[in-house]
């Protein structure tokens, strides 16, 4: 590929990077603005990007964000780019506020609680369903007998609830997004159409210029012969 790396990162600093980008999260969310603003498409087809963007943050779909951000954004008729950039509102540093709130919400609209006799994390049992995942999928080609039970504890604790709940904030996020970046991006590209203006509009003035000076000079060389000849 074109742009593969010469030196391949070991897997540490490759995790590393993914948790914190080089040049801090302040630099990427800049890089995504610029990106953003860049991108050729209206501003609302941009807009309705970020904000399917910015909802699929809040489901617990971790692994393929950015294949439900680029469905949705074709269902809203969004811009794709957009909507995987959306994507990046998701990071370290808001991950754990958006597990919070659309888990107890959820467990709330469900009228559920977590299991608590089961002593594992949030982590420890999204850890446990994607080993079920792998084991039970090698056993069932070995025809060794499976056991779901870490998906099934993941599902009613972690998973459904966070799905359930997860919908409203990221409704009201996503919709944030949108009203917030439409103006935004709707200023930005009429700023970058006048200055894309003026500078045709320079271009065609010294052209303007190079071929009225190149008209004066051709008539100057017909009129200088005359004059000679009537001399002679």
């Amino acid at each position: 590929m074109v742009f593969k790396r010469r030196d391949r990162l070991p897997i540490w600093q490759t995790v590393l990077r993914l948790l914190w980008p080089q040049g801090g999260w302040g630099r990427a969310a800049i890089y995504v603005k610029h990106r953003l603003r860049r991108l050729p498409d209206t501003p609302r087809k941009i807009s309705r990007g970020i904000m399917v963007g910015v909802f699929t943050t809040f489901t617990p779909l971790y692994g393929v964000h950015f294949m439900v951000a680029a469905l949705l954004a074709v269902l809203v008729r969004g811009n794709v780019m957009a909507a995987l950039l959306g994507t990046f509102f998701g990071n370290p540093l808001t991950y754990v506020p958006i597990g919070v709130v659309s888990l107890n919400l959820g467990h709330w609209m469900l009228g559920t609680e977590m299991d608590r006799e089961v002593d594992e994390t949030i982590f420890g049992k999204f850890w446990g369903a994607g080993e079920d995942l792998f084991w039970n999928g090698l056993y069932a080609i070995t025809g060794r007998p499976t056991n779901w039970d870490a998906t099934i504890l993941f599902w009613h604790d972690v998973f459904w609830p966070w799905m359930v709940g997860g919908i409203f904030p990221g409704l009201v996020t996503g919709v944030a997004a949108y009203a917030v970046s439409l103006p935004l991006i709707e200023a930005y590209q009429r700023r970058r159409r006048g200055a894309l203006k003026k500078k045709l509009d320079a271009i065609r003035a010294r052209a303007a210029e190079k071929a009225a000076a190149k008209k004066s000079a051709g008539a100057k060389s017909k009129v200088g012969p005359a004059r000679g000849e009537r001399r002679t």
